[in-house]
């Protein structure tokens, strides 16, 4: 067996189902669960449509490197969205099954980890695949825990670095002015900058969208993309978690090396989900009303949740990342206990680093559940909260 699987730590859920194990949830309430970023609004009809119309894709092997409209549908939506020159579709841009998957994959593809001394940078707290790709690529974790300044990280021997905007579970969003800095690490220490931007249209401010580090590199006159491959997904942006879809694009060369690994690994996304995922790059109408709909939650949610609690508007996501008056795993026990919603401890998305576990004190919300189960939540969370 590979030895680097014992250096992996429990998933999340993992925990969460050890922490609440013996806990009887109060039966005189119905269950809500806003643990998991799952996406519960519908899948648009016209990804739909354009799955079932592409089913005799399944009678060919598809390509690993996509069909040329879907890169080609990517780019032009890439363009659209971050004011970009055209990209390359055939060299800048590369179909993947969700952007869970990539994200573990590229680190494989990156790290060189001759001589033990490898380094990968992640944001704390933080998505576990991150840590987890690091990990299994042979490489050792560091950590930029939240509101860390970039400078205060020791960046030597770092050879990739994950970085999260909108932030899971925070909502953050890059400036331009973090973005400059980071790109002036990446120059001084030579690492590869993966941008997980899933949460990218998830935003609130529809004159204020959060930056791709595409564009933050184009902004600042960087050309070519050099040692940045950004990654995105259909799933929070359409609904569409069960399609398995997205993309990287970025730095040609990087690109280049990672479809040889994806060929060799055997990820190559099916034509019928090709062709849906074409339709849904090429419109934003759905994309708005999913917008409305969690912008209409947020506004019911937020005004119930006050002290002893302490959270605020995310920049970006679906999350609420809730600071709790007692420990997190206990505040998330007892919420099952008493009053029936499940929620995630914030510990348990974060490691100590740097003398701190900054996830510790909070819960992550997930407003992915209806309206009214997301208010009745918000309600039962404050009465417990009141309550201690």
């Amino acid at each position: 067996m590979n030895p680097l699987l014992g250096r992996l730590q429990p998933y999340p859920f993992e925990k969460l189902r050890a922490l609440l194990a013996g806990v009887t949830p109060n039966p005189a309430l119905d269950p809500i669960n806003l643990s998991i970023g799952e996406p519960k609004h519908p899948t648009p009809d016209l990804l739909k449509a354009a799955l079932a119309g592409a089913l005799d894709g399944l009678a060919a092997y598809p390509p690993t490197a996509g069909t040329p409209a879907l890169r080609e549908a990517i780019a032009a939506w890439l363009a659209r969205r971050y004011a970009l020159p055209p990209l390359d579709a055939a060299t800048q841009v590369l179909p993947v099954n969700g952007s869970r998957e990539a994200l573990f994959a590229f680190a494989q593809t990156v790290i060189d980890p001759s001589g033990g001394a490898a380094r990968v940078a992640c944001p704390n707290p933080f998505y576990q695949i991150y840590e987890g790709a690091a990990l299994l690529a042979g490489a050792q974790p560091v950590f930029l825990n939240d509101g860390m300044a970039l400078d205060a990280l020791d960046w030597r021997g770092v050879q990739l670095a994950y970085i999260c905007s909108p932030g899971n579970p925070t909502g953050r969003v890059l400036r331009l002015e973090d973005w400059k800095r980071l790109f002036e690490l990446s120059d001084r220490h030579g690492f590869i900058i993966a941008s997980d931007e899933c949460y990218s249209e998830l935003y609130y401010d529809e004159g204020n969208p959060p930056l791709s580090a595409l564009q933050a590199a184009h902004q600042l006159g960087r050309r070519g993309f050099a040692r940045i491959v950004a990654f995105s997904s259909l799933s929070k942006r359409s609904n569409a978690p069960g399609m398995r879809s997205g993309f990287v694009a970025g730095d040609s060369e990087i690109l280049k090396r990672f479809l040889l690994y994806r060929t060799y690994h055997g990820s190559a996304m099916s034509l019928p989900v090709q062709q849906a995922s074409v339709a849904a790059w090429g419109d934003e109408e759905h994309v708005r009303a999913n917008r409305r709909l969690y912008a209409e939650k947020y506004r019911a949610v937020l005004p119930l949740i006050g002290p002893p609690l302490a959270t605020s508007m995310p920049q970006g996501g679906f999350y609420l990342w809730v600071r709790t008056p007692i420990d997190d795993a206990a505040f998330a026990r007892e919420l099952l206990r008493q009053y029936n919603v499940l929620v995630l401890p914030g510990s348990f998305l974060a490691r100590e680093a740097h003398g701190a576990n900054p996830g510790r004190n909070h819960v992550r919300i997930a407003l992915v559940a209806p309206l009214a189960e997301c208010v009745e939540a918000a309600q039962r969370l404050s009465q417990l909260a009141r309550s201690l």
